[in-house]
């Protein structure tokens, strides 16, 4: 059991398990920026006036552009 619900477990089929797309947005555009996000997945939601809220509203409702963005989220996780 994971004693510190800050803290998401890892679940061993799910690498997304625990964490919010919320998180995934926020962590990417940390690492790499609105600038680096547009170019590697064009979306209006990345390259024009982007917003962390607009792109929440925009990847729940396209499947494929957050299948993109979870993508790019998995590869970067450290191997385990």
């Amino acid at each position: 059991m994971n004693p510190d619900p800050a803290i998401p477990h890892s679940h061993p089929r799910d690498p997304l398990h625990g964490i919010t797309l919320e998180q995934i947005l926020n962590q990417l555009v940390q690492r790499h920026g609105w600038g680096e996000m547009g170019r590697r997945i064009p979306i209006r939601c990345f390259l024009f006036n982007p917003t962390v809220k607009s792109s929440l509203t925009f990847l729940r409702k396209t499947p494929w552009a957050r299948a993109k963005v979870e993508d790019w989220f998995i590869s970067e996780l450290p191997p385990k």
